[in-house]
């Protein structure tokens, strides 16, 4: 189990590790394909790896699942990122051992599209002479981003996962790799940024490249 102090100090890590990270991945852009973030935070026998990722690159849609097909494609997806053990290797001689997994998905949504589909739909609703005020119009645009196209066009989906560890002797903790690229072939670069007791750095991971000097 985590000590006391190290759960308050890994309580601060997170904050700032997922302000930083949500910052990284707006600059980014969510619905920027094959590009995922990655934080490493580590403090005393505390260890935090952070992974945030589109939608696309997890389960190959970014709105939410709608079809059977879909449905378990997202399950699976969220199978599997909940054990640590697919996705990330730490040297075995830090002996860390796996405390909680997190897994969430989220949606983001982008007005000026929204507002380009409100468009559209006012067009349409002109073209079949169809008559409503505005607020008629609104309430049923709204609706109508229940559908498949404009969740395509309007929502984006991200994956934000979380891997907390306890690390026997973490003066011994020197690098952990990932096994990301080979389940997720869709991403084709992680950023990587390193906050530990004896560094704080950014890397670029890729297919060919998947370890990080801790």
């Amino acid at each position: 189990m985590l000590k006391v102090h190290n759960l308050a100090l890994l309580a601060g890590l997170i904050t700032a590790v997922s302000a930083q990270a949500e910052e990284g991945f707006r600059q980014h852009e969510a619905h920027v394909h094959g590009v995922v973030e990655m934080n490493i935070a580590q403090d005393a026998d505390a260890l935090l790896v952070e992974i945030t990722s589109p939608g696309m690159d997890v389960v190959g849609f970014e709105h939410p699942p709608q079809t059977a097909q879909e449905h378990q494609a997202l399950d699976q997806a969220t199978a599997l990122l909940e054990q640590a053990d697919n996705l990330i290797t730490i040297n075995t001689e830090a002996g860390c051992t796996l405390e909680h997994s997190d897994v969430r998905q989220t949606a983001h949504h982008h007005e000026h599209e929204d507002e380009h589909e409100h468009h559209d739909h006012d067009h349409a609703a002109h073209e079949s002479e169809h008559h409503h005020d505005h607020d008629e119009d609104a309430d049923h645009n709204e609706e109508h981003h229940h559908d498949g196209d404009e969740h395509e066009h309007g929502t984006h989906t991200a994956f934000s996962i979380q891997y907390t560890y306890t690390c026997r002797d973490s003066g011994k903790l020197d690098h952990l790799s990932t096994q990301w690229f080979s389940h997720f072939p869709r991403t084709h670069e992680i950023h990587a940024n390193v906050f530990t007791d004896r560094q704080q750095t950014a890397i670029k991971l890729n297919p060919d490249q998947t370890n990080v000097s801790l």
